[in-house]
């Protein structure tokens, strides 16, 4: 790939890395990983566009690679024999799908289906590991990416529990305007209650309200937010606690 961009060294010599190197960065993980390892692994990164509704992996599927989300959200399901799903966690341009790659066994304990369409660097699970098994800090970051992202999912099982679905509502639109580069959320009310595992009524109900307010705008599956403290306010402390989680952890902060 052609392009100027950051140099690496050669022998005194100083050779272009391509122009889209710097895209990597978009990923707040990969921003954040020790000086010279993303450049080792770039050889390695496969650029993939992702789409609304692809499935990157089901349940007891096995990860042979995993994803760093540039632009792209991806919503971690639970899939119910009757074919009902429920959210409980969210992955965008602060971490990396596929845990399980690095992690243990391999095999995903959840569906991984891609919410909001975008782009992505593929890396194989295979180099991830080699590199885990002779980079203590590289190890660590990702052990507590993984540890704030369990932190996101208690909260989301809680949320689910115990408080209301415009609480929940808000919830989801904060976490969704984390990770997105824009002021938009695309996601039709079906699409919500499915992740939330509530009825659309009560999402529509929930949406009317927080419109009326002058929170949000909403048109044809296109989510709008017009006042983000609002949202802040009516959502529960599951937000803010999982937020100040990932914070806490990590190096770089999520966009506010």
């Amino acid at each position: 790939m052609a392009g100027a961009g950051v140099d690496r060294d050669h022998g005194g010599m100083r050779s272009p890395l391509p122009a889209d190197f710097a895209d990597a960065r978009q990923n707040q993980l990969l921003a954040a990983l020790p000086s010279g390892q993303l450049e080792r692994w770039w050889p390695a990164f496969e650029p993939v566009d992702l789409h609304a509704g692809e499935v990157l992996c089901e349940a007891g599927g096995i990860w042979t690679s995993v994803i760093f989300p540039r632009t792209a959200i991806v919503s971690l399901t639970y899939l119910a024999r009757d074919g009902a799903t429920t959210e409980f966690g969210v992955v965008g341009n602060e971490g990396v799908v596929g845990i399980a790659a690095f992690m243990s066994g391999q095999a995903a304990p959840s569906r991984a289906v891609v919410q909001r369409a975008g782009q992505g660097l593929r890396l194989n699970a295979q180099v991830l590991r080699d590199t885990l098994q002779h980079a203590g800090p590289v190890l660590a970051l990702l052990l507590r990416y993984t540890q704030s992202l369990i932190a996101q999912m208690v909260q989301t099982a809680a949320c689910n529990r115990h408080h209301s679905i415009d609480q929940q509502f808000c919830r989801r639109l904060l976490m969704g305007l984390d990770r997105s580069p824009t002021c938009e959320i695309h996601m039709t009310h079906e699409a919500m209650a499915n992740l939330l595992g509530v009825r659309r009524e009560g999402v529509t109900a929930a949406a009317q309200r927080l419109q009326g307010a002058g929170a949000i705008r909403y048109h044809r599956g296109h989510i709008e937010v017009l006042d983000r403290r609002h949202l802040e306010q009516r959502s529960c402390e599951c937000y803010a606690v999982a937020r100040k989680e990932y914070e806490r952890l990590m190096p770089l902060p999520l966009a506010a």
